[in-house]
């Protein structure tokens, strides 16, 4: 039986009695432990944890002299708490007496020998007393476990642990005869063969044979795999040199085509960059020819000379400005038809299952009405009869509304009709054509003939709403709205508006910014894709981005040194991070592709090249700090650095620490 120290049950187990012992009487059991415990501070108690008082006798508790008796020793302290079982401090001993009243007269001594486990018995269950911190057991971990039932089968034998091994011969059943001569009978000789035996092979020289075969055999082998691999490697350096000499064919001719279409838009300008492109050319003869004319000649020659290309200047700046014109006419209509055909478009929406579902209103009914009359009215070389009844067609339009603007425009339809039947010549009649176009268009741009304008028009219908919005143009002195302001990083109030910096740049500097738009264009696209809610990206503008490539990166590559600026991009030096002035390069597109697929800056590139990347990030950063827009996010990217740092730093000091405990 269990027996532990810290609990305050003590149990104990008998061993079962030979001889028959008599039942105890009614008298009050007597105990008397060999520690020399006064009997009548001890108690016995039942297994169902009631006490056996002093005048019952043990055939109460269901035990006899031959059972198992369990007992629970406890201490009465009258003196210290009367009436209260005490735990004392004692360990029983291995064999205990305990004496037992027979009859009246007689008691017998009862040796008890005390189990104890040999094994430090698992908790595998109970409770625990919070107070004493006594461990209390379950009756599973009490209870010797149930013994396997008997199979009648012995285990544990000789028989069935013991492995007997035995040889025994065999005999085949293909039996086999061979005949000879003998007297009376003549066997022939003449298929017979003499056999000599060969030299004896020994195991050593036998495996020495295989391994030489073997040999042989892998020899073969790796020569074969090793003309494969050859091979392969052939092929793949032959697809790679095609693919290279593709690509360099596909970068001469995009480069090409880049010169061709420069070229182009310099012969027929249309927009305003290849007007820059132009008077970015000239500055550039101008700057040429005076550096010539400087170097070779002096006095009143060179002052002639300089007035002669004063007069070539004035004359290349006026046929610039011929070509303008007739490209604003062209540019103009354009954007006209443009305007009137977005507002005809039909309303546009996604639906579910992914298809676009179109529809018309009655006010996209009415400006693509309108839409198509214009279109009509502006067509050049049409015969009299399909110009008189598209007249007629827009008459009855206008004549819907009755105003000051329809008025005039149904008396000027009226004039052109009586002159064409007069047979009027049309070039006589281009100025009127205009001015009706003109009248029309002006009708097309009133909400109240043409609603669906209404949500196209810059201008809004209250006057109200243009105070918030308006500022003064300090070259022109013009009050605009303020997206016809550029607004840099590096600004800090409202300057001169788009078009007193384009008539400035045209008069004096002669830059282009063609270059750096379509380098912003690329990189904003690029950070566009990263989706992570870059912002300073679309704070800078192009003047910005030409700082940081003309004098910080001083307009060329950081890796090759390329200098031509339409093979070269900006993207991020880190990108794990959003793009800024502070965290970019300028490599050219190969370049920058290579780039983004690293997994580690430190391992692809050296420490001279990260410190020359760093001191570039630097200047930027003073740059930039002076300006109230990037204020902001200057000092924001700064908080972030110290918090890595500090994060860094923190997980380097727990490793150093764990590794020292």
């Amino acid at each position: 039986m269990d027996n532990t120290s810290d609990s305050c049950l003590d149990v104990a187990t008998t061993e079962k009695s030979g001889a028959e012992q008599p039942s105890a009487s009614s008298e009050s059991p007597v105990c008397e432990a060999e520690n020399g415990s006064p009997a009548e501070k001890l108690l016995l108690s039942e297994a169902t944890g009631s006490t056996i008082k002093d005048d019952e006798a043990l055939r109460r508790a269901r035990a006899n002299a031959d059972e198992t008796i369990q007992s629970e020793k406890l201490q009465c302290d009258q003196e210290d708490s009367p009436g209260k079982a005490v735990q004392q401090d004692y360990h029983m001993p291995d064999v205990i007496t305990v004496r037992v009243q027979r009859d009246s007269d007689s008691f017998q001594d009862v040796v008890v020998k005390i189990e104890r486990p040999i094994y430090h018995k698992p908790f595998v269950g109970g409770f625990k007393n919070k107070i004493t911190g006594v461990e209390f057991h379950n009756a599973g971990a009490q209870t010797i476990p149930k013994p396997r039932p008997d199979r009648g089968v012995q285990v544990f034998c000789r028989e069935t642990q013991t492995v007997y091994e035995r040889n025994k011969p065999q005999q085949t059943k293909n039996t086999t005869s061979t005949q000879m001569t003998k007297v009376g009978l003549y066997v022939s000789s003449v298929t017979d063969k003499l056999i000599s035996p060969a030299k004896y092979l020994t195991a050593e020289e036998y495996h020495k044979r295989r391994l030489e075969a073997v040999i042989v055999l892998q020899t073969y082998f790796r020569r074969w795999h090793a003309v494969n691999v050859v091979r392969n490697l052939r092929e793949l350096k032959g697809l790679r040199l095609a693919w290279e000499a593709q690509e360099e064919l596909q970068r001469k001719k995009e480069k090409e085509e880049k010169l061709r279409r420069e070229h182009e838009r310099r012969l027929n300008p249309k927009t305003k960059e290849d007007f820059e492109l132009l008077y970015h050319a000239v500055e550039l003869w101008r700057q040429e020819e005076t550096e010539q004319i400087n170097r070779s000649l002096t006095g009143a020659e060179r002052k002639a000379a300089l007035c002669g290309l004063l007069d070539q200047e004035a004359q290349l700046i006026a046929s610039i400005g011929r070509h303008k014109l007739h490209a604003d006419e062209e540019n103009q209509q354009k954007a006209i038809l443009r305007f009137l055909d977005k507002c005809a478009q039909p309303k546009r929406w996604k639906a579910y299952d992914g298809k676009i579902t179109e529809m018309d209103t009655q006010d996209i009914l009415r400006a693509r009405e309108l839409f198509e009359i214009y279109c009509s009215i502006s067509m050049n070389g049409i015969p009299k009869d399909e110009r008189r009844d598209v007249l007629l067609t827009l008459r009855r339009t206008v004549k819907e509304h009755e105003c000051k603007l329809t008025r005039e425009i149904v008396e000027l339809i009226d004039r052109e009709v009586d002159l064409m039947s007069r047979e009027v010549k049309e070039c006589n009649l281009e100025g009127l054509r205009k001015r009706i176009c003109t009248l029309f268009l002006q009708y097309t741009k009133i909400p109240e003939f043409n609603p669906e304008v209404a949500r196209i028009l810059k201008v809004p219908s209250s006057p109200l709403k243009l105070y918030k919005s308006i500022s003064c143009c300090q070259s022109c002195k013009n009050h605009l709205a303020s997206t016809e302001f550029p607004v840099p990083a590096r600004s800090r109030t409202i300057g001169k508006c788009h078009l007193c910096c384009k008539l400035g740049n045209e008069a004096r500097q002669r830059e282009t910014f063609l270059k750096y738009r379509l380098m912003l264009e690329n990189l904003r696209q690029s950070e566009a894709d990263y989706q992570d809610d870059a912002k300073i990206v679309f704070s800078i503008q192009h003047q910005d981005l030409q700082y940081l490539v003309e004098t910080i990166w001083g307009c060329q590559s950081a890796l090759s040194v390329c200098n031509d600026l339409y093979d070269l991009v900006m993207v991020r030096w880190d990108k794990q991070h959003e793009w800024s002035p502070w965290n970019t390069i300028l490599l050219t597109e190969n370049e920058a592709d290579a780039h983004l697929k690293l997994c580690s800056l430190e391992k692809a590139y050296e420490a001279t090249f990260i410190d020359g990347i760093k001191d570039k990030h630097t200047q930027a950063k003073k740059y930039f700090a002076q300006f109230p827009a990037m204020a902001s996010f200057l000092q924001r990217s700064d908080n972030q650095a110290n918090a890595n740092e500090f994060l860094i730093a923190t997980v380097t000091n727990s490793s150093i620490l764990g590794k020292t405990n």
